[in-house]
C-alpha cells in the first residue's frame, strides 16, 4: 500500500510502498478515506513532537474511513461500519491497522473529511474550554491564531458555550474566517493586543496557540483570576511564564495534551468526540477545510502548516 513514511527517526517522510499488517485480536484495519493534517505531523519529521513514534511509521493522527477487517476479540465493530479513529500515526496511508477501542463510529449524514478534521482540533479546545478551563457563559475568551486550524475552533466553540470571543490573527482575510466562526471582536496580528484586548475589558480566558511575545501580551491582558491555556506554539517560541506574575493577579495556567489523556482517562476523548459528531449532526459545529489534496500531495499539505497559508485544516484523501 502507499503511505507517506518516515524510515529513520528526523528523516523525511516519503511516499512508498510498505507492506500492511494483519490487525491484531484487538485491533481494526481500516481502508482510510481522509486524514486531517497537524502541527504535530511537522514535529515528528523533526524527532522534536513529544510523542514522536520509533521509526518506521507513517504520519497523520486523525483519520476516518471503513472497517475492513476485526481482531478475533473486537466485539463493537464490523466490516463495513464507518468510523474515526484517533490515531496518533498512520493515517497518511492507504489502509491502517488502529486499536479498535480508538474507533468512533461516525454519523451517517457526516462525511468522511469533516469527521478526520473534528478529531483534534475540535477535540482539543472542546476539552480545554469545558473541561479544562471552565469557560463560562458571559466571559470573555480571548483565541490568538483565530484562524489557524485549533484557534477556529476555539472561536465557535466559545461562542457556543456562550462567551464573548476576541479574535486575533494576521490579515483581514484570515480575520474574516475567525468573524464567520461566531468572533464577537477582530485583532490584527500587527496591532497592539494587550492594548486592544484591554480596552475590551480584558480576557478571563485566553486560548493561545502562538506563543512568543503574543503569549506574554494576552497574559498581560488577562483579567484577575483569568484562566491561561498555551495550546502550541506556531510564533517558534515557549514562553517563559513569570511566577510573580501569577501571584499579582490570581492566574492560572493550565496545561492540556489531548493525547496524554488516551494514557490515564482516555474516556475524556472519547466522551468528547460522541458531543462534538452530536454537535455536527445538529448543524451547531461545521469544521472549515480550506484544502482537500490525494495522498501525492501530502508534502504540500504540511508545507501550508508550515508556512502557515492554510485557514482551517488541511485533509489529504487516500
Amino acid at each position: 500500500m502507499l503511505a507517506f513514511h518516515i524510515q529513520t527517526n528526523g528523516a523525511k517522510a516519503q511516499l512508498c510502498n510498505i507492506d500492511l499488517t494483519e490487525p491484531g485480536d484487538s485491533q481494526v484495519c481500516i481502508q482510510i478515506k481522509a486524514c486531517g493534517l497537524n502541527f504535530a505531523d511537522l514535529l515528528m519529521q523533526k524527532g522534536t513532537y513529544q510523542d514522536t513514534p520509533v521509526a518506521p511509521f507513517s504520519l497523520g493522527m486523525e483519520v476516518a474511513g471503513i472497517v475492513r477487517e476485526i481482531g478475533n476479540n473486537v466485539r463493537h465493530l464490523n466490516p463495513g461500519d464507518r468510523v474515526a479513529v484517533y490515531s496518533g500515526q498512520g493515517g497518511l496511508a492507504e489502509f491502517g491497522v488502529f486499536d479498535a477501542d480508538r474507533a468512533i463510529a461516525i454519523p451517517d449524514s457526516m462525511s468522511f473529511e469533516d469527521a478526520a478534521a473534528i478529531q483534534i482540533t475540535y477535540g482539543t479546545s472542546h476539552i480545554a474550554l469545558d473541561h479544562r478551563a471552565r469557560l463560562r457563559p458571559g466571559e470573555t475568551l480571548l483565541v490568538t491564531g483565530a484562524a489557524g486550524g485549533v484557534g477556529l475552533t476555539a472561536v465557535e466553540i466559545g461562542k457556543l458555550m456562550g462567551a464573548t470571543v476576541i479574535a486575533q490573527a494576521r490579515g483581514s482575510e484570515k480575520l474574516k474566517v475567525a468573524q464567520r466562526a461566531g468572533a464577537d471582536h477582530l485583532i490584527d496580528a500587527s496591532e497592539d493586543l494587550r492594548v486592544r484586548v484591554q480596552a475590551l475589558g480584558g480576557a478571563d480566558v485566553v486560548y493561545d496557540a502562538i506563543g512568543g511575545d503574543v503569549f506574554k501580551a494576552a497574559f498581560r491582558a488577562t483579567n484577575p483570576e483569568g484562566r491561561i491555556l498555551p495550546i502550541g506554539f506556531a510564533g517558534g517560541e515557549v514562553p517563559q511564564i513569570p511566577a510573580n506574575h501569577l501571584l499579582v493577579k490570581n492566574l492560572t495556567v493550565i496545561g492540556l495534551y489531548i493525547g496524554g489523556y488516551l494514557k490515564f482517562r482516555p474516556q475524556i476523548v472519547t466522551d468528547s468526540f460522541e458531543t462534538l459528531f452530536r454537535w455536527h449532526s445538529e448543524g451547531r459545529i461545521k469544521p472549515h477545510i480550506s484544502h482537500v489534496l490525494p495522498l501525492s500531495e501530502a508534502e504540500r499539505g504540511l508545507a501550508m502548516l508550515r508556512d502557515r497559508t492554510a485557514t482551517g485544516k488541511v485533509v489529504i484523501t487516500p
